[in-house]
């Protein structure tokens, strides 16, 4: 299996996880506490950063922050512009955010149980090692050559 698919079958795993876990806590959907989570956490945020964010077209966003706002949880802000409107995490997302950090933890947890401490913390280590290589490799200018990492020995 190449690794694409291996991460998109993990990244699927954990998503019923945390879904499942979710739905015992709240009934919002999990894009919507995606979302709240990325405001609270980037504090003001603009719409096409957070569809960027979330790999979401604008119209998408735009809805889904409308419900957002409708629910009291995220509120526009005006901008350097007219055209750039912030979004601010209210007190009341708060919670919601909590449930997903609450869920999260869960399947860390999870996790921990087919993988010892030291292998969470070896995949951790890796993942982030490929996370900033295909990062720094996508952010390079054409031509130009990306050292590749050494791992440790």
């Amino acid at each position: 299996m190449t690794l694409p698919a291996q991460v998109a079958s993990v990244r699927r795993a954990i998503r019923r996880l945390m879904t499942r876990r979710l739905s015992e806590r709240t009934s919002r959907p999990f894009s919507q506490l995606l979302a709240l989570k990325v405001i609270a956490e980037e504090d003001l945020l603009t719409q096409a950063a957070l569809a960027e964010h979330l790999l979401m077209d604008a119209p998408a966003v735009s809805r889904l922050v409308d419900r957002l706002e409708n629910d009291g949880l995220v509120k526009r802000c005006a901008g350097e512009n007219r055209r750039c409107v912030r979004l601010q995490a209210t007190e009341a997302a708060k919670a919601e955010v909590a449930v997903l950090r609450e869920a999260a933890q869960w399947v860390d947890n999870e996790a921990g149980r087919y993988l010892t401490p030291a292998e969470m913390q070896e995949l951790n280590r890796l993942l982030e090692k490929l996370r900033n290589g295909l990062t720094q490799s996508h952010e390079a200018p054409e031509g130009a050559c990306v050292e590749p990492v050494e791992a440790p020995r």
